[in-house]
């Protein structure tokens, strides 16, 4: 038996208790239905390449450069279908991946957000993609010329910068990836840009062809074994 004093708050609460809906702004939002920039690049992006994308483990895409070089396509392509081979994973769901195209679009659209239009003016970068294939032979002189001042003798390391030849490095990193950091550089760890490494003479596209032409044939063609697993 309900006391009579409790009976006006037992039916008030008959009579309101199920129209009770909590704020729309506390309802919990599906993953794949997330399209905050700062959130989708934080959770997939960040850890490799910075939080506001200054670079670490990989390149900077805040670079100003880089994001002159790169269209939304490359970069889309990229994020989408990540690069077979290398640390770069694919994040569409086409390919495997956990981020829907419109999840893509917005990472894309983000990183797009931090170029700089008219960073480059009055400079010509050689194209992102080659235009044709590089000579290992010529990139050895490109090399001497262009990169050994701080990179050290056959890129082995030097005073001012580590080796470029080390046989995990190169497993791990694309032909397409060498060539972006040759013309980009890594600003985030003072590797000038295809303009600063000799003053007053920037590489030629077929410079840059040639170099990372070079750096692919030191490459090793399977993972270097060591007692006990892989180096």
């Amino acid at each position: 038996m309900i006391r009579r004093s409790l009976l006006p708050a037992a039916l008030m609460f008959s009579v309101t208790g199920c129209s009770v809906r909590p704020p729309v702004d506390s309802q919990v939002v599906a993953p794949g239905k997330i399209l905050d920039f700062a959130v989708l690049y934080s959770e997939n992006c960040a850890g490799c390449h910075g939080q506001t994308g200054q670079g670490g483990l990989a390149i900077a895409l805040g670079d100003p450069v880089y994001l002159a070089i790169a269209d939304d396509a490359a970069v889309r392509a990229t994020a989408a279908q990540g690069v077979s081979g290398t640390a770069m994973p694919a994040f569409a769901q086409s390919s495997g991946g956990s981020l829907t195209d419109a999840q893509i679009d917005a990472i894309v659209a983000g990183i797009r957000t931090w170029a700089k239009p008219g960073f480059l003016s009055g400079s010509t970068p050689p194209p992102y993609k080659a235009q044709a294939p590089g000579d290992p032979s010529r990139g050895a002189n490109v090399y001497n010329a262009y990169c050994s001042s701080c990179h050290g003798a056959g890129g082995r390391g030097g005073e001012h910068a580590s080796s470029i030849v080390d046989d995990s490095y190169l497993a791990l990193v694309s032909d397409q990836a060498l060539r972006t950091t040759v013309i980009a550089g890594r600003p985030d760890l003072g590797a000038p840009d295809w303009r600063g490494d000799v003053p007053g003479k920037p590489m030629s596209p077929e410079n840059v062809s040639d170099v990372v032409a070079w750096l692919s044939a030191q490459r090793p063609q399977s993972p270097p074994q060591v007692a006990g697993g892989v180096r």
